[in-house]
């Protein structure tokens, strides 16, 4: 007669579970996912190796899994800005979101880097164009309900918002893969980095007219110091 688990069985799983890839995150946050090896995961969790691949069949699919709890931050971060400021015109509303995009990867270089760029194999590629999507479909909508307020000229608002997504990733890499960016360097370079993403919407001829021309500066894109 074949073992049946019981509830108790199945949270004991479940912690154990939550523990490797705790202990996953932990490494790829240090160190990327070069970090992440199995045993280094299986000893910073306190498990055998078999029990990481017990959980997760390979150790693609950990570094998917651990991609997919960073990612979904990430992403829950970005959709909430731009929820934030949806009564904000569309050239605040992106600044905002470009500016959280900027320094959440700025202040964690590491992950970012990770997230954005670092070769992992087929499962964490696969995750990073899901997220990719997950960003665009946020800047996509805000695109979107611009256009409908007549703030935005009509446009494909799905290949604006990937194109803005991706100038943001390319950019970052660089200084993300040095890891160190003074703070000086590090305000200019979200600074320009809004800066882009506002100048590059397409603004009705009357919405030019009526807004400073400094609006869509990096000066003025600038986030303000807290």
């Amino acid at each position: 007669m074949a073992y049946r688990r019981t509830a108790q069985d199945r949270k004991r799983a479940a912690r154990t579970r939550e523990r490797i890839l705790q202990a996953a995150l932990e490494l790829v946050r240090a160190g990327g996912f070069a970090a992440a090896h199995v045993r280094a995961v299986a000893a910073r969790a306190g498990v055998s190796v078999g029990s990481v691949y017990r959980h997760f069949g390979s150790k693609g699919g950990l570094l998917e899994e651990v991609f997919r709890v960073a990612s979904e931050r990430e992403l829950s971060v970005m959709t909430e800005t731009a929820r934030a400021h949806a009564e904000a015109p569309v050239r605040e509303r992106l600044a905002a979101c470009g500016e959280a995009f900027a320094r959440r990867a700025l202040a964690a270089p590491r992950l970012a880097y990770a997230l954005i760029a670092e070769p992992a194999g087929p499962e964490v590629d696969a995750a990073r164009l899901e997220l990719r999507r997950g960003y665009r479909d946020v800047l996509a909508t805000a695109l979107r309900e611009a256009v409908a307020r007549e703030e935005l000229e009509p446009h494909d608002c799905e290949v604006l918002a990937a194109a803005l997504v991706g100038a943001m990733a390319e950019a970052l890499v660089g200084p993300l893969a040095r890891e160190t960016v003074r703070a000086s360097g590090r305000e200019a370079l979200v600074a320009a980095l809004v800066g882009i993403w506002v100048r590059a919407l397409p603004l009705r001829r009357e919405r030019r007219c009526q807004q400073p021309a400094a609006a869509g500066s990096p000066k003025s894109a600038a986030p303000t110091k807290t």
